[in-house]
């Protein structure tokens, strides 16, 4: 053991350590410092920054062993209090950068050491540290967080003053404007406690869980011998399929009967076979974590391998073997039948022009730098109850509760305060694992924390989808028709696979009057990830082979990119592609909006290229669709009390993981409830509790925003409509007491003018509001390496009213950013190599564009809440084919299958 006496905060504090700890776990365990966050575990993003002897450091890299003694160490939470935050503080707050908050205190201690050499950067300066110190996010795309270092360097020059930098509502009003989250303050100061800063704090008689977990995708179990791991120090026990008190499966809610799978095909802990690679097959409980992993260790399980199909084209072989007995590897079709579609070869054998594109889009892996956690116990009253990131919490509820082996109403599910998730969430991952040990455990609390490999690993990931498209078009570049086969595969596991499949069919030349369509899409079983839920679920897969065939079409048609889709777009007198009459048609408004910058930015890369041999560049347009909700008349509930002082109380289940659902609900309440008189800081929030908060569905799709929104609207309007004397002033809670006027009312709302589409030819009218946005890219190629870089980005966005500057900014920001790895870096295939950040292609700051801006088209929604949609699916929908076109435009490389990682564009140079 060593003894260190740290210079902590400017505290003297003496330590006692293995050499070998890392700084990053004496910081959280030992001094309970947890502003400090662990991430990747091996410094590659920059969450537990902390200054180290006047350096920014990685705190997860550093050994305590080469620490010195008297070493100065500065967290977060030694700069700044709730109630004197630092500039720095502030203005995170005040741009939004603190979406989820994981990153934010590692990015704010790294630039207060920036801001300490150079009290003047300048916005490269900023990015350059950034990269330097290896600091990554993937909520914000980088350029909110740029402009917080900004403004701050300013106060700090004494050019602001500090209490300039938040907005302050004028009118009591802060609907669009930048009024800052609820949960700010916690989130910049380190104390908004993670999932992992939890399980530091369980009560005494905790367990910590290890896994067991499949090194093959695809086998036979014939035996697991956990007879060495039960004698390990520590263990409490070895769980197996064998304790598992219910059903052993997770509920996968089978949407459609057309399904030829029963949705109970995802184990808990496997019993007989392993589907995928990391499936986990018992888990260790012992008093600690390293005493769990080491005994995880010892367990050996014998598994014969089967024939793993890695892609949906080798799962659909007529000699591939049936991956779950019983059910056919192509398992759900559903077609898109549209219009004339029974005459689709006539239509095109008149047709003047036709286009075709043969796409594919990537297992794009989510990368959260916050890995999965959960914890569970037994309750005060008597319900098993679960912590995790989860974003459903009455869905899983519902999709667990018999595979654990308790009914509903003995299953408490809470959301932890949770980093970012964009969709993996959706399904339940660890709730499951953690509800089991729990019971097998004697009740026992029991507390689980993924690493980054196996949250990389072992989570789901983007469905790929194999697409081929073709157009028809007449003499004047008119669409007369869509045909084609779109292929998804779903990995393992089926739950949502089906309506996920739906999702192609809604979603192929979304945007675009396309009266005739006659499309197959299906589902296929692989050995691969399974897939789950991902930001913008379903436009993304299908949209980047529709868009990249919208630039072979135009090209085709002798027409400009511009000119071929401006001549498409939705308009008065059309419908959808599931036959839906558009809520707005606002797209021909958003193009003549774009348009002078994007002929501007292609003359300007004209002049570039004419001198230029090695470095070439092209402007790229792309048009993205999505809906809000989930299919037909989708739900949600609330509740809205006044209290006996006087505030208000809005309870939800908005699960929160980064989109920012706190200042949503807050904001939906406070529009209708200032005309009371009620301010923001007079709303309290309950959220996210099934034991407490209503079932308000879950937070995806861009679904909360108009569903719950408009349920809080409607127990907001419910509470002032009691509150009203009706001369103009309104009722105190004890006035509404002393008249026995109630004063907790229940908001529901429903999308009730909306149909579920046909199963036969996905014909209906699914979704009460849609988001549209046009994307223009402009990328840098080198031609001799392939290596592509965007240089810039605009956007241009209707997203109706807009709630919020600050988050709908940083949704879009982050959105993009997430599109431009997509598009160029962003996989999980290969299981040795893509199993860190770093390797699956996380996009750092320098891959994504300072010069980044967007435009906001305003079309109130008559079913949005105050005529809000959404937002947060939009920016993910489309910006990828937008720069496989921008590539094309530069270089004549046409790039159909995503990542365009510098050999593809190499082969599509030599190939052109």
């Amino acid at each position: 053991m060593n003894k260190r006496v740290l210079m902590v905060n400017g505290i003297a504090q003496t330590v006692i350590t293995d050499g070998e700890s890392l700084l990053s776990d004496v910081l959280r365990a030992q001094m309970h410092l947890t502003g400090c966050k662990v991430g990747c575990g091996n410094g590659q993003c920059g969450a537990c920054s902390i200054i180290l002897d006047g350096k920014v450091v990685r705190a997860c890299t550093r050994k305590m062993k080469n620490i010195p003694d008297n070493a100065v160490v500065e967290t977060i939470e030694g700069i700044g209090t709730p109630e004197d935050l630092h500039p720095l503080q502030l203005a995170w707050m005040a741009h939004g950068c603190a979406q989820c908050g994981f990153c934010s205190p590692g990015f704010i201690m790294s630039a207060l050491q920036l801001l300490r050499e150079n009290e003047s950067p300048t916005r490269e300066d900023v990015r350059d540290w950034f990269g330097k110190n290896r600091n990554a996010c993937r909520c914000t795309g980088y350029k909110p967080l740029v402009n917080a270092v900004m403004d701050a360097a300013k106060v700090m020059r004494g050019e602001m003053k500090k209490e300039d930098l938040l907005f302050t509502p004028t009118d009591n009003k802060i609907t669009g404007t930048y009024y800052h989250r609820p949960s700010g303050v916690a989130k910049v100061t380190g104390t908004w406690n993670f999932g992992a800063d939890m399980s530091l704090s369980m009560p005494t008689g905790s367990l910590h869980l290890g896994l067991v977990q499949a090194k093959i995708s695809h086998g036979l179990i014939k035996s697991i011998d956990y007879a060495e791991a039960e004698k390990m120090p520590g263990v409490y026990k070895v769980i197996t399929h064998k304790d598992v008190k219910g059903k052993n499966r997770i509920n996968g809610l089978i949407t459609y009967p057309s399904n030829k799978g029963d949705g109970w095909d995802r184990p808990i802990l496997c019993d007989e076979k392993v589907f995928q690679f990391g499936d986990v097959i018992a888990i260790v409980a012992a008093d600690t974590v390293e005493q769990a992993k080491a005994a995880a260790a010892k367990v050996v399980v014998d598994i014969e391998p089967l024939p793993a199909y890695m892609n949906a084209l080798d799962a659909m072989a007529d000699d591939a073997i049936e991956i779950h007995p019983g059910t056919p590897n192509v398992y759900f079709q559903i077609n898109n039948k549209k219009g004339e579609y029974e005459k689709m070869d006539e239509i095109f054998e008149k047709a003047t022009t036709i286009a075709e594109v043969d796409g594919y889009c990537s297992r794009q892996p989510h990368l959260p730098l916050e890995p999965d956690c959960g914890q569970a116990y037994i309750d005060e009253e008597g319900r098993l109850t679960i912590h995790s990131k989860s974003i459903g919490i009455h869905l899983h509820a519902a999709m667990v509760a018999e595979g654990i082996g308790v009914t509903m109403d003995k299953l408490r599910i809470i959301q932890n305060p949770a980093g970012g998730t964009f969709g993996y969430k959706f399904s339940p991952t660890m709730e499951g694992l953690l509800g089991v040990a729990c019971l097998a455990c004697d009740n026992r609390p029991v507390s689980l924390v993924y690493d980054m490999y196996q949250m990389i690993t072992y989570t789901g990931k983007r469905s790929p989808t194999f697409a081929h498209l073709e157009l028809a078009m007449d003499a004047e570049g008119k669409i007369q028709g869509m045909r084609g086969k779109n292929i998804l595969d779903h990995g393992a596991y089926s739950e949502f696979g089906d309506l996920l499949t739906l999702r192609l069919a809604q979603y192929h030349g979304a945007g675009y009057d396309i009266p005739n369509i006659s499309t197959e899409n299906v589902t296929v079983c692989t050995n691969h990830a399974w897939g789950s839920a991902f930001r913008g679920y379903g436009a993304p897969e299908i949209q980047v082979s529709s868009e990249v065939l919208m630039d072979i079409a135009a090209e085709a048609c002798n027409m400009d990119p511009f000119e071929f889709r401006y001549k498409n777009v939705y308009r008065p007198g059309c419908t959808n592609i599931t036959g839906q009459v558009p809520e707005v048609f606002s797209l021909p408004e958003m193009m003549d909006k774009i348009k002078p910058k994007y002929y501007e930015a292609v003359e300007n890369c004209k002049k570039k290229n004419e001198g230029s041999e090695e470095l070439k560049y092209g402007v790229g347009l792309s048009l993205g669709v999505y809906g809000c909700g989930l299919d037909g008349v989708d739900a949600s509930e609330a509740f809205v009390e006044l209290l006996p002082d006087n505030k208000v109380l809005v309870g939800s289940s908005w699960e929160d993981h980064g989109q920012g659902a706190d200042l949503g609900a807050l904001t939906m309440a406070h529009e209708t409830l200032r005309k009371a008189g009620v301010r923001p800081e007079d709303i309290k929030l309950v959220m996210n509790d099934t034991a407490i908060t209503p079932n308000s569905g879950p937070a995806g799709g861009s679904r909360s925003n108009v569903i719950t929104g408009n349920a809080i609207r409607v127990g907001a309007e419910l509470l002032l409509k009691a509150m009203d004397k009706g001369d103009g002033t309104y009722y105190t809670y004890d006035e509404m007491v002393a008249k026995e006027i109630p004063t907790h009312y229940v908001g529901k709302w429903a999308a009730s003018m909306c149909s579920n589409c046909d199963m036969e030819t996905a014909q209906g009218a699914p979704f009460s509001n849609y988001m549209y946005e046009l994307f223009m890219p402009e990328v840098e190629v080198n031609t001799k390496t392939g290596k592509v870089r965007v240089i810039r980005f605009h956007t241009v966005a209707d997203i109706g009213t807009v709630i919020n500057k600050a988050t709908t900014d940083g949704q879009i920001y982050g959105g993009i950013a997430q599109g431009i790895g997509l598009a160029l870096t962003e996989d999980f295939e290969d299981l040795e190599k893509h199993t860190t950040l770093a390797g699956c292609g996380l996009p750092y700051i320098g891959d994504v564009p300072d010069n980044f801006t967007i435009e906001y088209v305003e079309t109130p929604r008559e079913s949005g809440p105050y005529g809000a949609s959404g937002v947060g699916e939009g920016p993910l929908t489309a910006p990828h084919p937008a720069i496989l076109n921008a590539i094309y435009q530069a270089c004549g490389a046409r790039i159909t299958a995503i990542p365009a990682r510098p050999d593809k564009v190499l082969e599509a140079l030599a190939n052109k």
